[in-house]
């Protein structure tokens, strides 16, 4: 039963609107399916090292620093601004933009999740609510883990393809590129001024 709501919890987190979801559907329209597997293991590879840090007792340190959490709340919100800039510049070009390559793509997803407030939240605060302070942490982190990522695999790949046969419906004109453009843009730099206006609390 609690594994059953874990992994409840864990569809609830991934599949709602958010940096991650919104950086692996951006890039999926953007330029395809090769592009957003690209960003979906970037992200997943955040989401790994998020896992680690809740194995070894990092994200304890971080939840007792609130120091430590205004850094990474204020250094997630200035990135999503900075991809908000970046895609708005990306959009305004007359011509179809350049295809990013994939090494930069998934390079963008795991910075993406690892500044991502809503992730960290969840590894800081609620994950550690399923651990048993009787019996070592780092085996049950492994099993809460492989429920999360196969959870957040499935959701993941369900927005790439979807917003890959989006793209490749509607946005081959320059006009409607624009326009996505513009719209990913705008929600980026919308969720980096939500990010540090409420930033990540202490449990």
């Amino acid at each position: 039963m609690t594994l059953l709501l874990f992994a409840l919890a864990t569809l609830l987190l991934t599949a709602s609107p958010g940096p991650g979801v919104l950086y692996v559907t951006a890039r999926s329209i953007a330029q395809g399916r090769r592009a957003g597997f690209a960003s979906m293991f970037g992200i997943e590879s955040g989401e790994l090292l998020w896992l680690a840090a809740t194995a070894t007792g990092l994200a304890a340190l971080l939840a007792a620093s609130a120091a430590a959490l205004n850094v990474l709340r204020f250094a997630g919100a200035a990135y999503l601004i900075y991809l908000g800039i970046q895609r708005w510049r990306n959009a305004e070009e007359v011509v179809a933009p350049s295809r990013e390559r994939l090494g930069r793509i998934f390079a963008q997803g795991l910075v993406t999740q690892l500044v991502n407030p809503k992730v960290a939240v969840f590894f800081i605060a609620f994950l550690p609510q399923f651990l048993s302070p009787n019996e070592p942490i780092a085996p049950q982190v492994l099993v809460l883990g492989v429920i999360y990522i196969a959870v957040a695999l499935v959701v993941d790949v369900t927005y790439v393809l979807s917003a890959s046969a989006l793209g490749s419906r509607f946005l081959r004109g320059a006009l409607a590129r624009k326009r996505a453009g513009r719209a990913a843009a705008v929600t980026y730099v919308a969720l980096g001024v939500t990010a540090a206006a409420t930033g990540v609390r202490q449990p």
